[in-house]
């Protein structure tokens, strides 16, 4: 007896993604080209430019952009004497094109495409290691606060075009510096103060303190008094006056140029219909190195497990950080496997989503079972007739189908077209438009 080939066998029992990855297919595809379709036409409605880099750059580009994060950039080993990392992000890579671009003084521009992070993922929740991004920066010196109100004009379209309910965490962080500064935060630990700040909104303030005190090395009453304002927030009207009011805070430079951007801000988002969108929240750190003015999250307004599907800010320094002239940029950056996650787990509980879309518009079916010569040519012919008027058609690909496999194949297809002897002798198909999609599409 000859013994088992247990090799293939336990090499597919191995088969699987990469930790953090995911395959997708199919109505998944749909779904996410819908998603992109969605915000591009925002993205393009507001002069936004295409643009595409390379999935890894030289590390010296991305090293010393990101604080504590940068341990989470995937390194490449030496490609033929260069050492590369993969993309963490698709902001750095466009400050490198903008630093290599001397005759780009203005420019808004998009881009769409994967990213890459050693991040522990969570699945459920849309937290990958390969996941897409998307983009849309304004670079280019404007006046004051205009293109902070363009870029939340765009968030807020973006979302209402996803059918998606959002709030817009808004923070400045020469405010949050400040107030760092006039609790007694040391210079340089500002940043790292920075980071466990930021995550105040998934770990009570307790463990936040814990980590200032116990790993960032802050005196307990510092840790205190930053934390008597980084736990509050609400209307941004009333926040700046709450800010305003605080005599300790008068002297701070830094702070009183916060104010004044975001009393600007809250002006220009008054004449955009956002500023109903928009809440003041002081514990939004956003712990990347490399923002400079306002910064910005967005969270879903109904119960979810993915955290922010959005998120951005001012990063003026960015470009000179590469020794070339210095242009100032703001951006956001759409999370688009957490806005999937949101719209894939609707889409389950209501087959009339907006986001559902069937697999065609025609189906056609071959009449007449096995004993028919199964009319093959006849249905390419009629298929091409309706793709060539923009029709999605579909078609059993089999010469002589029997009719179950087709009607379970066109059961969600609103238009049915069937063909047999009867109908090719009078050159009138059958066609016949389903009871069930009559009110799915009566909308």
């Amino acid at each position: 007896m000859a013994p088992k080939n247990t090799t293939s066998s336990s090499a597919s029992s191995r088969l699987k993604t990469p930790k953090g990855t995911k395959d997708r297919v199919g109505q998944d595809l749909l779904l996410r080209d819908q998603i992109f379709q969605t915000i591009s036409e925002v993205f393009k409605r507001h002069g936004g430019v295409p643009q595409d880099t390379p999935v890894f750059e030289l590390r010296d580009v991305l090293t010393g952009k990101y604080g504590e994060d940068a341990r989470l950039i995937y390194n490449l080993e030496d490609q033929g004497g260069e050492i590369l990392s993969l993309r963490y992000d698709l902001t750095v890579p466009f400050a490198r094109w903008l630093a290599m671009r001397t005759d780009v003084k203005q420019i808004k521009r998009y881009q769409i495409a994967k990213v890459y992070r050693r991040d522990q993922p969570a699945i459920a929740r849309g937290r990958l290691r390969e996941f897409y991004q998307c983009d849309f920066d304004i670079a280019g010196i404007y006046d004051p606060m205009i293109p902070e109100a363009e870029i939340l004009r765009v968030v807020a379209e973006a979302f209402r075009g996803l059918d998606m309910n959002i709030t817009i965490k808004l923070n400045h962080r020469r405010i949050l510096d400040g107030l760092f500064a006039v609790s007694g935060v040391p210079a340089d630990k500002i940043r790292a103060v920075s980071s466990a700040v930021d995550k105040l909104d998934k770990e009570p303030w307790e463990a936040v303190k814990k980590e200032m005190v116990d790993e960032k090395g802050v005196a307990e009453d510092v840790a205190d008094c930053v934390g008597n304002y980084v736990r509050q927030r609400g209307d941004m009207g009333e926040m700046l006056e709450l800010l305003a009011a605080q005599d300790e805070l008068a002297n701070s430079e830094e702070i009183q140029a916060g104010i004044k951007d975001m009393r600007l801000l809250m002006s220009y988002l008054k004449a955009m219909d956002v500023l109903g969108k928009v809440s003041f929240d002081l514990s939004l750190a956003r712990g990347l190195d490399y923002y400079t003015g306002l910064i910005y999250e967005v969270i879903m307004n109904e119960p979810n497990q993915v955290g922010s599907v959005a998120a951005g800010g001012r990063y003026d320094n960015l470009v000179g950080m590469y020794g070339k002239q210095q242009i100032p940029c703001i951006g956001v950056s759409f999370g688009i496997e957490r806005i999937f996650t949101v719209l894939e787990q609707r889409q389950e509980k209501s087959d009339s989503s907006d986001f559902k879309r069937r697999p065609a518009d025609v189906y056609i079916i071959a009449a007449g079972g096995k004993d028919s010569d199964g009319f093959l040519i006849e249905r390419m012919t009629m298929a091409c007739e309706l793709w060539d008027a923009g029709i999605d058609a579909e078609y059993s690909a089999k010469a002589k189908p029997t009719l179950q496999p087709q009607f379970n194949a066109s059961k969600d297809v609103p238009i049915v077209i069937m063909m047999g002897q009867e109908e090719l002798a009078t050159g009138q198909p059958t066609r016949k438009l389903a009871r069930r999609k009559q009110r799915a599409y009566a909308r």
